[in-house]
């Protein structure tokens, strides 16, 4: 049987498969616009400020497909999204260049381990290692070279905190996180939830890239974010794997959906 790339047992599925990771989506997405060559693919092809629940379900199935589903359903999401960022190119930027893939890639790894650890305790250094390497497929599967990606943790705590530091959020990305931050097109069951969002995503950012976007922070801010924390420590790791599971599993069945679908082409806006 085709169980994927990896089995159960990999560090790499334990930590994805917890949907609580969603909380770090915001965090990811604000990353991976403050640099210039991202910001200004988004802003010149893409309207998922506008559809951030579509922008979510392409980004969950390719990663859900990738590490949970078989070879060949992680191999037809990659080539959708690989063929997609053929497309988005433009002065000074292509969407399939390893330089924004391996940023983009790494911006999904620091938020995963990062949550994890503050909710369901910390990983071991082997762990961490092992995890480490298995996020690389996330990159390679679209074509990043494999070369491309940091050669172990300590190269990648360099290179993430050179870019941190370096990085200028530019009048493009603000206006894009400005439209995500307070989202208009999104069901009403979810509106009461914004406030927490943005929370959580200004207080998960590291401190030049909250300073980029114009964020403030106060320590009344950092109480209630410390306790949101707290609570999802305590709460989440005593679920039942169902529970925990609902978010891989809604995308990846919605993946299968289309998939079986082949009548209808595999799209990566959503649609």
């Amino acid at each position: 049987m085709d169980d994927g790339l990896f089995d159960d047992a990999a560090v790499i599925r334990r930590v994805a498969r917890e949907g609580f990771l969603l909380a770090g989506g915001g965090r990811a997405t604000l990353l991976q616009i403050a640099h210039p060559g991202v910001a200004r693919g988004v802003y010149e092809h893409s309207d998922f400020a506008e559809r951030p629940l579509d922008r979510l379900r392409t980004t969950m199935s390719y990663v859900f497909g990738v590490l949970f589903g078989t070879v060949e359903e992680g191999r037809a999401i990659s080539r959708a999204v690989a063929a997609r960022h053929r497309t988005v190119t433009g002065p000074g930027y292509r969407a399939d260049d390893p330089d924004l893939q391996v940023w983009v890639n790494a911006t999904l790894y620091d938020t995963a381990v990062l949550i994890y650890e503050r909710v369901f305790g910390r990983l071991g250094a082997a762990e961490l290692d092992e995890c480490f390497r298995q996020y690389r497929v996330l990159a390679t599967s679209i074509g990043c070279p494999e070369e491309a990606w940091p050669v172990d943790r300590a190269a990648f705590t360099a290179y993430w905190d050179h870019t941190v530091g370096t990085l200028r959020v530019g009048d493009e990305a603000r206006e894009i996180a400005a439209a995500l931050m307070r989202p208009r097109n999104i069901p009403l069951v979810l509106r009461p939830a914004t406030p927490l969002n943005r929370l959580v995503t200004v207080g998960l950012l590291p401190e030049p890239i909250r300073a980029g976007f114009g964020y403030t922070w106060s320590p009344g801010r950092q109480r209630a974010f410390d306790a949101f924390f707290r609570a999802a420590a305590v709460t989440c790791p005593r679920l039942p794997a169902r529970l925990r599971d609902v978010a891989k599993d809604h995308y990846l069945g919605d993946l299968r959906r289309r998939l079986a679908r082949r009548r209808n082409p595999l799209t990566t806006d959503g649609r």
